[in-house]
């Protein structure tokens, strides 16, 4: 094993909150090594149109992110294609494991490992995984072209979802379990002017239901919240648009964490429940979850790891 990779700031994750947490902490002359983990970019990289980041008036989610991994690099920050299984935050340095077998140790963690889709926890959704059902609109759409699809969800994530697979569905069935949307208004006008898109109100997802040999799905069985009466929906494609979890699995046994996993921040700040481990993004934002918030959490990590260390010296 090769020795260990010393830094005065890990950034693990490379969403909006680790690349501006890299420009920040490498503009500070802290030479940061920014481990990009499972999914390098983030769940911008899984989406299409970006309309509100501010200086980009339309842009692709994957080529923001290539534009702020290229800023973090020409900063001098050292972006690391490695996931992290391990960090050890009992003492200081810091040491973090990576999968490729990489010990990297530090003097101060910046946390920006993000987000991940939540799913129902459906037998039947478990069976069709990756063979019908998704949570990835932009990865998967593009298989359905000229099918019916059906969207679970009733937030900025499902009908941004619906809307994105008009381009290619048939119909696209939006299933939600209240009677009104809590998406974006803007967002819920263009859905609701949209032919192709058909709410079904008050129901919830029962079942997936498929071929076994081809393994496919061939429909699906929503349950009304209030009669239990069933309603059977043909589709070959079902995406779950149900939010996120947090990405804790680091730190979800060392950091205290509160609504549903997010790591807590003191007010006004990203550190975190240890001194010297930061928190950035959506590991720790459950209200906006925007990627311009994020980035703005990526920049109060870095001033924070500076003058954290700073005060060390």
């Amino acid at each position: 094993m090769s020795d260990p990779r010393h830094t005065k700031v890990l950034i693990i994750g490379s969403g909006p909150a680790g690349y501006t947490a890299g420009v920040y902490a490498a503009r500070a002359m802290l030479d940061p090594i920014l481990v990009q983990g499972i999914e390098p970019g983030g769940q911008l990289t899984t989406t299409t149109e970006v309309e509100n980041y501010p200086s980009f008036i339309d842009i692709q989610g994957p080529e923001l992110m290539m534009k702020m991994e290229e800023h973090a690099r020409a900063m001098g920050t050292e972006v690391i294609g490695d996931i992290i299984v391990d960090l050890n935050l009992s003492e200081r340095p810091f040491i973090a494991k990576g999968d490729s077998g990489t010990i990297y140790t530090a003097d101060a963690v910046i946390l920006a490992t993000g987000a991940r889709a939540k799913w129902l926890g459906l037998p039947s959704e478990e069976k069709f995984k990756g063979f019908g059902v998704s949570a990835c609109a932009t990865c998967d759409g593009f298989f359905y072209r000229g099918e019916e699809i059906v969207v679970v969800g009733g937030g900025n994530t499902a009908v941004e979802e619906a809307l994105f697979l008009t381009k290619f569905a048939s119909k696209v069935t939006l299933i939600h379990r209240r009677d009104e949307l809590r998406a974006e208004k803007i967002l819920i006008d263009r859905l609701m002017k949209n032919e192709k898109i058909e709410p079904l109100w008050d129901h919830t997802l029962e079942e997936v239901v498929g071929d076994e040999s081809p393994l496919g799905v061939t429909g699906v069985r929503a349950k009304h919240v209030k009669t239990g009466e069933i309603t059977e929906i043909p589709a070959k494609g079902v995406f779950i648009a149900i939010g996120h979890a947090p990405a804790n699995e680091l730190v979800k046994d060392t950091l205290e964490t509160h609504m549903g996993g997010y790591v807590v921040t003191k007010p006004d700040s990203t550190a975190t429940s240890i001194p010297g481990v930061f928190a950035a993004g959506d590991l720790t934002d459950h209200k906006y979850r925007q990627a311009v918030t994020s980035a703005g959490m990526g920049c109060m990590a870095a001033l924070e790891a500076e003058q954290f260390l700073a005060e060390q010296e």
